[in-house]
């Protein structure tokens, strides 16, 4: 190794505290996002992609689980470890976001019924449950409807624009009745009447 690393112009030293440390940081970065990104295809029944991505997950692990026992001695690796941990975590975050996969489960509640935020539903071909309840301060509005996870900061900036106190809440969906249904394409051949409007 000495002999290779001098062939290189790389003493010894700077490859076991400087660039060591930095292969075993990205390695980490590397499956803890690829992790994170493997669960989330999970959470969407991706059967033919999460296996795939647990073949690299594993064996980029176990690369930087090797190199931290061959240096054993050198602080430097714990660090590069625990740090390449947690920025993966952010990174995986963060590329779930951006590639927005899946569905989610949008429930909204006012006090009283927002008719444009119906009509915005009815323009986008949105699928939505619309009920009266009960409050603890009187009657309220619910809408229930679930939408692609790419749709959601727009509806949400919509719902905002409506009623800016309106109250929602956002829950993944795993699956969904009817697989093959695109519930951004409401076709009227199609029965789904939980998600066809409720009136009370």
């Amino acid at each position: 190794m000495q002999e290779f690393l001098h062939t290189l112009g790389v003493s010894e030293q700077l490859f076991n505290y400087l660039i060591m440390p930095l292969l075993i940081f990205c390695a980490r970065v590397g499956d803890v996002s690829i992790n994170t990104l493997r669960i989330m295809f999970m959470m969407n029944g991706k059967k033919n992609v999460a296996p795939f991505l647990g073949f690299f997950e594993a064996l980029i692990w176990l690369l930087a689980i090797g190199q931290i026992f061959q240096n054993i001695d050198n602080p430097l690796s714990y660090v590069a470890y625990a740090g390449g941990f947690g920025t993966g975590t952010y990174v995986g975050m963060y590329f779930e976001e951006k590639l927005a996969l899946g569905r989610v489960l949008v429930r909204v509640i006012t006090p009283k019924p927002l008719p444009e935020l119906i009509e915005y539903m009815k323009t986008r071909d949105f699928r939505f449950t619309n009920v009266g309840g009960e409050g603890r301060f009187g009657k309220v509005n619910l809408l229930f409807t679930v939408m692609k996870r790419e749709s959601l900061t727009e509806f949400v900036a919509t719902v905002k624009s409506i009623d800016e106190k309106a109250f929602y809440t956002i829950e993944s969906v795993k699956r969904v009745s009817e697989d093959d249904l695109n519930l951004m394409d409401d076709k009227p051949r199609f029965n789904m009447s939980f998600f066809s409007k409720a009136r009370t």
